[in-house]
């Protein structure tokens, strides 16, 4: 077996990211199966995507995701508002989030970017800065009344604690 090899989820281990070019699924993935040995060698796979592919919004997602897990909150916001911007873009929306209507159908980039802004309420309560964690929520109720990408969940951990 290689090195690379090793590197490999198994079948139940992969992870579905969507379409991607096969060289950035590779890094996902392989940052994916690293992160439970080596939790900075995941992030330089990460970062070796997006570097590669700015564009594709599922490596934002890994790298937020797991920056707020290890409670680096500071870059995981610093990441989220990387792909909210990058979501927005592809979405034809502003960057300014509080401007965006509802969209039609929620998915694609349009998904992304409202799943990131549940991630960035989520981030600003765990810094301790509940105004801002609501802000986001309460827009979120417009954009998603349903909560389709699970904001609630991040609204009653707000109605519940001041901090996280």
């Amino acid at each position: 077996m290689t090195t690379t090899d090793t590197l490999l989820p198994r079948d139940e281990e992969f992870i579905n990211f969507g379409e991607l070019p096969a060289a950035v699924n590779d890094l996902l993935q392989r940052g994916v199966v690293e992160y439970r040995r080596d939790r900075q060698a995941a992030d330089v796979l990460f970062r070796e995507a997006l570097a590669a592919a700015p564009q594709q919004l599922p490596i934002y997602y890994c790298l937020y995701k797991i920056h707020t897990y290890q409670g680096n909150l500071r870059e995981a916001l610093a990441i989220a508002q990387g792909g909210l911007r990058e979501a927005a873009r592809q979405s034809g929306w502003s960057d300014d989030y509080r401007q965006w209507q509802r969209p039609p159908a929620l998915d694609g980039p349009a998904r992304f970017a409202l799943y990131t802004l549940k991630a960035l309420a989520f981030i600003h309560l765990r810094r301790n800065e509940p105004a801002t964690a609501a802000s986001i929520l309460k827009r979120l109720a417009v954009l998603d009344p349903e909560g389709s990408v699970g904001w609630t969940v991040i609204a009653e951990l707000a109605a519940g604690s001041r901090r996280i």
